[in-house]
This record gives structure tokens, sequence and C-alpha cells, in this order.
């Protein structure tokens, strides 16, 4: 009995229909689970979808939790080394803030609920693409040195810059952090506007650092797209 349990919960196989739809609808849950945190207030019918969805993943946690010696067969103990395992965390934390007896700052934690979503995910056969993926990892891992440069380049010059603009400009930036959060933008170029200069120093100021930024912010992307059509002429010479 225990060994079926373990042969549904567990992602699904080609040919295990059941798994499969065990799989799917744990994925809706998960994706159900999840609305109600796109909402800053709350109703009956949140309050709803969070008690019925952390039921589905108590179950599902207890039942992971009793075929644990079928998923770690090769460990000792394994009822006891389950708890600590990496996915058992990552269960448990979603389903720790909706229990009520915690404050409610840890809503946060059902943000874990998405992680979860990856392990589910294998059921649309993601893996075909992992090829992909270790290319572009190789790439990360081969570039690092470079792109530990480029970003450390960007947050001296984000320091910087605040230090110059808090200095240049104290009237518009009460604290440093100000300073800071504005040359981060800068530096993006994204420019919400929210904190900005008056001065026609600290204007120039802010036009060098967005020019400057966009050669920084440029960089990471221009490494990484190199490295991958390298790794992809190779892969296919």
């Amino acid at each position: 009995m225990r060994k079926q349990i373990y042969e549904i919960i567990e992602v699904a196989e080609d040919d295990n229909k059941l798994s499969k739809i065990y799989d799917v609808f744990m994925l809706l849950t998960i994706i159900i689970s999840i609305i109600p945190l796109g909402f800053k207030g709350t109703n009956s019918a949140f309050i709803i979808i969070d008690k019925v969805t952390v039921t589905i993943f108590i179950i599902d946690y207890a039942l992971r939790w009793i075929t644990a010696d079928y998923k770690l067969e090769n460990k000792t103990l394994p009822f006891i080394r389950y708890p600590f395992t990496i996915w058992a965390i990552i269960d448990l934390l979603s389903i720790l803030p909706s229990l009520t007896v915690l404050k409610s700052g840890f809503k946060l934690f059902r943000l874990f609920r998405m992680v979860r979503t990856f392990r589910i995910f294998k059921v649309f056969k993601a893996f075909r693409y992992s090829k992909n993926l270790i290319i572009i990892i190789d790439v990360l891992k081969g570039s690092r040195n470079a792109l530990l440069a480029v970003c450390s380049l960007a947050v001296g010059y984000v320091l910087v810059a605040a230090l110059v603009i808090f200095n240049v400009e104290p009237d518009s930036f009460d604290t440093l952090f100000d300073a800071i959060y504005w040359a981060t933008v800068s530096l993006t170029t994204v420019g919400y506007g929210d904190i900005y200069p008056v001065t026609v120093t600290g204007r120039v100021v802010t036009m060098l650092s967005s020019v400057f930024g966009i050669a920084i912010v440029a960089l990471p992307a221009g490494i990484i797209t190199a490295g991958y059509m390298k790794a992809v002429d190779k892969d296919n010479s």
C-alpha cells in the first residue's frame, strides 16, 4: 500500500497516469493557493482557499513522510532524516503561515509554495530543455570572473555616485540610503522619479550616472551572450 502511495505522489513516470493526475492536481492546488497573495486584503473566499489548500499540503507532506524509506532507500533512519531534506523544509515552510498560532508576518513564507512548483512542473517534461540549461550554467561558470568584476564595478559605482550626490545635494536626500537608492535606480536607468536632484550640479551628476549606468548594465548581457554563442558554436561543431 505504501509503495503504491509513493509511486503516485512522486513525479509522474510516462506510464503512470494516476501519478500524472496527482501532479497536475497538486500544481493547480499550488497555483490556487498563491492567488490570495496578489491581494492586500482578505475575504471569506480567500480564507476558504487557504484552509482547503493547506489541508491538501499537510496530507501531501504526511504521505511523503510515511513513504520516506522509499525515497531515501539508501539512507539510514529515513523517517528521521526526511524532515531535514530540502524539499521537506520547503513543504513545511509553505504550510506554517496558514496555522493560526503564527503571526501574520509568516505570511511571506507562503511564497515557498511557488518553489514547490519546480518539482511539480516536471510533469510537463521541462527536463527536455536541460541541454540549454546546462549550456547556460556552463557559461555562467566560465564567465564568473568577468561577471564578478562587473558586479564589483556596479556596486562601487553605486556607492561612489551615492556619496557624490548626497554631498552635492543634501536637501534632496535625507539619508545616505536614499542616495544609494537613487544611484541604483539611475544605474539601471529605471528612473522612478520619486527622488531626484533639483540643482544644476545634481542634474549633471544624474546625467553622467545614467550614461555610465547604461554601459555597466549592458556588460553582463554582453558577456553572457558572447559566452552562450561560443558554447553553442562549440557544441554544433
